[in-house]
C-alpha cells in the first residue's frame, strides 16, 4: 500500500470564477493586458500525496486528454523539487471534480496546490513570495491560487490586489463544448480596448467578459447556455472556458433551477469564497508537522 506523505487527508484545489474580464490593451509581445476579479468557489479537485524515492515524481491516475508531459501538477512538483534541491519524491493522486476546459482554473489550481502542499510536506520552507515567483512561471492563473485570497488582477494577470467580494451562491453550468483559449485571444473581433476601471467602480456597477462575444460566435452551445441562464439571472462566461454562471438569490432557488437544467449540460450549485480552502488545509498540516 502506498504510504501517505504527511496526513492522509486530501488537499483541496478550488475552482475560481472570473466575476468580470476586461481586455484593456495588448503588449508588443502579443500578450493581452487584462482587468479581472478572481473569486474561489467551494467546488474543488482533491489531491493526495504519497512517498516515493528521491527524484521520482509521478501521478497515480491518468487525466483524460492530458499527457504526463502536459500535466501542470507534475510540472509544479518538478519545479519545486529543482528549486529546493533536497526535496524528496512524490506520487500525486488527483481526483478531478472541476470541469476540464471550463474556465474555472482547474489545472492552474492543481498546480498551485502541489506547490503549496509540497512546500510543507517536503519542508522546503519557502515563503509565499518565493512560491508566487515559481507560480508565475507555470501560468498566469497559478499565482492567485497560491495567494489564497480573492483578488483584483491586472497586467497579464500577475498584479494581484486582495479584495473581499460578496460571497454569493452561484449556479454554474457547463455545456458540452470546449473553448480554445488561444483562438479566442487571437480572434480579430475580440475587444481589446475596454476602458480601465477601478475596484470601487466594479463593485458599484459590475463589468462584463470581453471574451463572451467571441466565444458565443465560436461555440453555439455556450451561447445557448448563456441565453438559457440569462432568462432568470445575469449570466456570465468565466474566463475563456465553456462554463457560464449566475448569482442566485439563495441556495434553495439555485437548487430549484439546477433541477431544470437540460440533461445535456453539467451543473453545480457553488458558493463564492474570498479565502481559499487550500490556506486552511496548509495551516492544519503545518500544525501537524510542528506538533
Amino acid at each position: 500500500m502506498d504510504e501517505p506523505l504527511g496526513a492522509a487527508e486530501a488537499w483541496p484545489a478550488p475552482g475560481k470564477l472570473n466575476l468580470f474580464l476586461h481586455v484593456v490593451g495588448r503588449r508588443d509581445d502579443g500578450y493581452h493586458l487584462l482587468q479581472t476579479a478572481f473569486q474561489f468557489i467551494d467546488l474543488t479537485d482533491q489531491i493526495r500525496f504519497f512517498r516515493r524515492p528521491h527524484g521520482t515524481i509521478e501521478r497515480l491516475r491518468d487525466l483524460p486528454g492530458v499527457s504526463p508531459a502536459e500535466d501542470l501538477a507534475l510540472r509544479a512538483a518538478r519545479t519545486l523539487a529543482e528549486h529546493c534541491g533536497e526535496a524528496g519524491g512524490v506520487a500525486i493522486e488527483l481526483t478531478k471534480r472541476l470541469p476540464i476546459q471550463g474556465g474555472v482554473g482547474g489545472g492552474s489550481s492543481d498546480a498551485a496546490t502541489v506547490l503549496v502542499a509540497l512546500n510543507e510536506l517536503w519542508r522546503c520552507g519557502l515563503p509565499r513570495s518565493a512560491l508566487l515567483e515559481l507560480a508565475r512561471g507555470l501560468g498566469a492563473d497559478v499565482p492567485v491560487f497560491v495567494g489564497g485570497r480573492a483578488a483584483w488582477a491586472e497586467g497579464v494577470g500577475e498584479r494581484l490586489t486582495p479584495v473581499d467580494f460578496p460571497e454569493r451562491t452561484y449556479l454554474l453550468l457547463q455545456p458540452d463544448a470546449g473553448v480554445d483559449t488561444a483562438g479566442v485571444f487571437q480572434d480579430p473581433e475580440l475587444t481589446r480596448d475596454s476602458p480601465i476601471i477601478t475596484i470601487s467602480g466594479f463593485l458599484q456597477s459590475g463589468g462584463r467578459n470581453d471574451c463572451e462575444a467571441v466565444v458565443r460566435r465560436r461555440q453555439p452551445a455556450v451561447a445557448e447556455a448563456l441565453d438559457w441562464l440569462g432568462e432568470v439571472a445575469v449570466a456570465r462566461l468565466t474566463g475563456t472556458g465553456s462554463c457560464v454562471f449566475a448569482a442566485m438569490p439563495d441556495e434553495e432557488k439555485a437548487r430549484a433551477l439546477l433541477r431544470q437544467v437540460p440533461a445535456r449540460w453539467r451543473g453545480w450549485v457553488v458558493r463564492g469564497l474570498n479565502r481559499s480552502p487550500l490556506e486552511d488545509r496548509r495551516l492544519r498540516e503545518r500544525g501537524r508537522i510542528r506538533g
